[in-house]
């Protein structure tokens, strides 16, 4: 696609930038990448968000690159004729609530789920969404400001783990040109003080309940914590040498939330937590890290051996796609 046809399409009207809910630095990054490169062509737009900033390292990025963001509670003034882009996520998927506005372009790095039309799409499957948003200002030799080059390098290192989780030739690139032009104390500082004190317990939670069967690792932390958190955790227990297969689910006041990491060749982490939760709730994801949800009110059909069935349910789908 060529950006600067998402330009032409925004003209003359008032345009959102919407993150999926509970947005990430991925997610974070690329809504202020975008909105820096539609203001350097004339195009003003407000970020936009549902649900909850939790995590500390996450809420620094406001105060580090200087972004302005507004929760669905600060827009009262959206109309249907307004345009909305959204990033790092797509219309329908569960992760976006639909706001009054008109969807009309879609910039996403995640395999689609429900089909929808766009009068701009670019979904393309590459490790970070903070990418494709670099690569807008290289295709039109945008210039960028040190903050958002910093933001964008940020984004594109978190969502890939350090290139090591689904990162692609154009991640590497994107990265090496953004990094150029970013300042190295802005992302050193992003890797200070980012972990708050009740962290520790879904960390302690996690390591006191992990089963580990094979290769998969499973773990329960058995109270409230924060997508972004049971995400970190995830990534934690897949580090561990006798697991290339993480389950890490929290047990919250709305239900059960999954995080779900792969490393096992072959294996789809996406399709594996759709499939194992299917008639339970739901879920999707790349094929190296998804995420699931069963709401509160299915919990009881999993029967008072809760944690064992969930296991189940994983262990059978994984040796269904290990026997494709």
């Amino acid at each position: 696609m060529n950006p600067l046809q998402l330009v032409d399409l925004l003209r003359g009207h008032k345009t959102y930038i919407q993150t999926h809910n509970f947005p990430d630095p991925d997610a974070i990054a690329s809504a202020f990448g975008l909105q820096y490169f539609l203001k350097q062509h004339g195009i003003e737009t407000d970020i936009c968000y549902d649900g909850r900033i939790e995590k500390l390292s996450t809420k620094k990025m406001f105060s580090v690159f200087g972004i302005d963001i507004l929760s669905k509670d600060d827009i009262s003034d959206m109309k249907e004729t307004d345009y909305i882009i959204t990033v790092d996520s797509q219309k329908y998927n569960a992760n976006l609530t639909d706001f009054i506005g008109d969807e009309v372009a879609c910039i996403d790095h995640h395999p689609t789920v429900y089909a929808c039309e766009y009068a701009y799409k670019d979904v393309r499957l590459v490790g970070a969404c903070a990418t494709l948003i670099a690569e807008y200002f290289y295709q039109t030799d945008t210039p960028m400001s040190v903050e958002v080059a910093s933001c964008i390098a940020y984004g594109i290192k978190m969502d890939t783990s350090d290139f090591i989780r689904g990162a692609t030739a154009l991640d590497a690139d994107m990265f090496a040109y953004v990094y150029k032009q970013a300042d190295r104390q802005l992302l050193n500082t992003m890797y200070t003080n980012v972990m708050e004190f009740s962290d520790l317990k879904a960390y302690g939670a996690a390591i006191d309940n992990i089963h580990v069967y094979g290769e998969v690792g499973f773990a329960v932390i058995p109270f409230d914590c924060p997508d972004a958190l049971v995400a970190i955790i995830s990534d934690f227990i897949l580090s561990l040498d006798v697991v290339d297969f993480s389950v890490i689910y929290a047990i919250r006041t709305d239900g059960i939330r999954f995080s779900v990491r792969s490393a096992k060749k072959g294996v789809d982490a996406g399709l594996v937590v759709k499939n194992a939760l299917k008639g339970y709730g739901s879920g999707g994801g790349h094929p190296f890290m998804a995420g699931g949800f069963i709401p509160k009110e299915n919990i009881p059909s999993l029967t008072e051996k809760r944690d064992y069935v969930i296991e189940q349910l994983f262990l059978r789908e994984l040796r269904e796609a290990m026997d494709e």
